[in-house]
C-alpha cells in the first residue's frame, strides 16, 4: 500500500533468471489510471484478472504479494482458483493485527498512541494538499524503509515521485482496509497449492512509549502467532522468518523473496 510497481525493482531481474515475470500498478498507482471506489480487494482481484486476460498473459500464475499485495493475492485466488498455481506472502498483512498487539500492551500507551495518530491525521490533512501544490512533497518524501543513497539516483528520483503522486490511491485503499479484511477472511485458505510465508524478523520500528519487554511481546505475536496463521491457510505451506529484514523485505533482502518465488516455482511444476 503506497509503494508503485517500481517497488519489485531489486526482485524481479532474479525471478527473470528462471520465469516470465510481471509486476504491475493498481489502479491510482504509477502510471495506471484512477479505479472506481471502494477500493477493496474484492475490486483490486477483479481488476488485475481483466488486466491479465487483455495483457495476453497466460496461467496458471504463481501470485506474489508484499503487505496489503497479500490481502490481494489471496482474494485473488478465491476468485479464480484455476489461474493459480502457487503463492508467496512476503510480510502480508493480517487484519486481526492491531486487535492482538493492542491486548498485549497498558491502556495509557493505547491511549498515548492513539493520540498522536489522531494529531499525525489532523496535520497531515492540511498540509499534504498544499505540499502537492508546491511541488514539496516528492522533495520531502523520503521511503524510510531501504529506498536510501546506496541504491541508483534514477531509481530514487522515481520512485520518489511516484510515491507523491499515488498517496490519493493508497489512502483509498487505506480507508477501505477493515472491509477488504472481512473479504479475505471469508475467502478461506488456498488448499494445497505451494505457499510459502516471508516474516520480517524486525516488524516493528523502535517505539519510544513501550518497554523492550512489550517491544518483545509484539514481536513474538506478528511472527509466531499471526503470520505463522498464514503459513497454514495451505497444506504445502511453511514460514521462512528473514532475521536480518523489518517490513521492506524487497527492498532490504530482494535474494530471499527471489528465493522463495524460486521454491515455489519449482514446487508448482514439480506438482
Amino acid at each position: 500500500m503506497g509503494v508503485p510497481a517500481l517497488g519489485w525493482l531489486l526482485v524481479q531481474p532474479g525471478v527473470a533468471r528462471f520465469s516470465r515475470v510481471c509486476s504491475y500498478d493498481r489502479a491510482g498507482y504509477g502510471w495506471s489510471e484512477v479505479g472506481p471506489k471502494p477500493r477493496t480487494s474484492l475490486q483490486i482481484a477483479k481488476e488485475l484478472k481483466v488486466l491479465l486476460d487483455s495483457s495476453g498473459e497466460k496461467g496458471p500464475y504463481i501470485l506474489v504479494g508484499h503487505s496489503f499485495g497479500g490481502y490481494n493475492v489471496r482474494m485473488f485466488n478465491a476468485l479464480y482458483p484455476s489461474d493459480v498455481a502457487g503463492i508467496v506472502l512476503v510480510e502480508a498483512e493480517h487484519g486481526d493485527e492491531e486487535k492482538r498487539i493492542d491486548a498485549l500492551l497498558p491502556a495509557a500507551v493505547n491511549a498515548e498512541e492513539e493520540k498522536h495518530d489522531r494529531r499525525a491525521v489532523a496535520v497531515d490533512r492540511v498540509l499534504t494538499p498544499l505540499s502537492l501544490h508546491l511541488g514539496v512533497e516528492r522533495l520531502m518524501t523520503t521511503p524510510g524503509w531501504g529506498a536510501d543513497r546506496s541504491f541508483p539516483r534514477d531509481f530514487r528520483e522515481e520512485l520518489l515521485y511516484l510515491q507523491a503522486r499515488t498517496d490519493a490511491a493508497g489512502s483509498a485503499e487505506a480507508k477501505a482496509e477493515s472491509a477488504s479484511w472481512d473479504e479475505v477472511r471469508s475467502a478461506g485458505n488456498v488448499g494445497d497449492r505451494p505457499l510459502i510465508v516471508l516474516t520480517a524478523g524486525h516488524p516493528y520500528l523502535p517505539d519510544p512509549l513501550l518497554t523492550k519487554e512489550e517491544m518483545d511481546q509484539e514481536k513474538r505475536v506478528w511472527i509466531n502467532g499471526l503470520q505463522a496463521e498464514e503459513a497454514r491457510l495451505s497444506t504445502r505451506a511453511k514460514q521462512i522468518v528473514v532475521a536480518d529484514s523489518g517490513h521492506m523485505i524487497p527492498f532490504e533482502r530482494p535474494d530471499s523473496v527471489v528465493s522463495a518465488i524460486h521454491e515455489v516455482w519449482a514446487a508448482s511444476r514439480q506438482k
